[in-house]
């Protein structure tokens, strides 16, 4: 199922709008559940789309559109998602500035895009995270500047940091804790910011929902 609702006039740029840049995420939902297909299906049956275009497979969904809408559907999703009280995960794969796949050449030379960042929306739900952020620059800009997507991580973890879900680094991966409302939005911070320089972006973020391990760590904690 497809649905569409994207305000692009003809008159705009390919580029100028989120869709014609390729802003889009991917994601699949699991929940430890016998009769996990009817939760999933009644759980996207009632997410606010509004803005989004969203075309569902038998392996992922994807969804694409303003950032803003997309941070605010994952967010919608994973405290339903949350709120089963089964141990659940979702699995994103967020995207921009490559609407060719393959071929990311846009059309008259369009660079970077920059948006801004919207805010959290706190769930009170708790979620644990593994994060990875892929700045794939590989040319030299035309003032000069060489591409150093370290540079880009690191500033995207000190953002983390500010945020208060960075928890440590892992292998491949920076471990995020916290309100649901604030892991998503620190992965999209962090996808945005790069995107300010850095064309084509795509970061990773696997949530994990209602696990008996963060039980386990709370009483670890609670026993100091």
């Amino acid at each position: 199922m497809t649905i569409a609702s994207t305000g692009t006039t003809t008159s705009e740029h390919p580029t100028a709008t989120p869709l014609g840049f390729g802003v889009g995420a991917r994601l699949t939902a699991s929940v430890m559940t016998d009769d996990y297909a009817r939760v999933l299906v009644e759980i996207l049956s009632r997410l606010d789309l509004t803005g989004l275009v969203r075309e569902t497979g038998d392996v992922s969904t994807y969804l694409g559109g303003h950032e803003s809408h997309l941070q605010r559907a994952l967010i919608d999703l994973a405290e339903e998602l949350a709120r089963t009280e089964h141990h659940a995960t979702l699995s994103l794969t967020l995207s921009r500035g490559c609407p060719g796949e393959v071929v990311c050449e846009l059309p008259g030379g369009a660079g970077p895009r920059g948006t801004e960042v919207p805010e959290p929306r706190r769930t009170g739900r708790y979620a644990a995270a593994e994060w990875s952020l892929y700045p794939l620059a590989d040319q030299v800009s035309e003032d000069g500047t060489a591409p150093d997507h370290m540079r880009d991580i690191y500033a995207a973890i000190d953002h983390a940091r500010a945020l208060g879900t960075f928890r440590g680094s892992e292998h491949f991966a920076t471990r995020l804790e916290g309100d649901i409302g604030d892991v998503i939005a620190t992965a999209v911070a962090g996808w945005l910011l790069v995107g300010r320089s850095v064309q084509h972006v795509t970061s990773h973020l696997t949530i994990s929902l209602n696990s008996p391990s963060h039980e386990v760590r709370e009483l670890a904690e609670g026993a100091r």
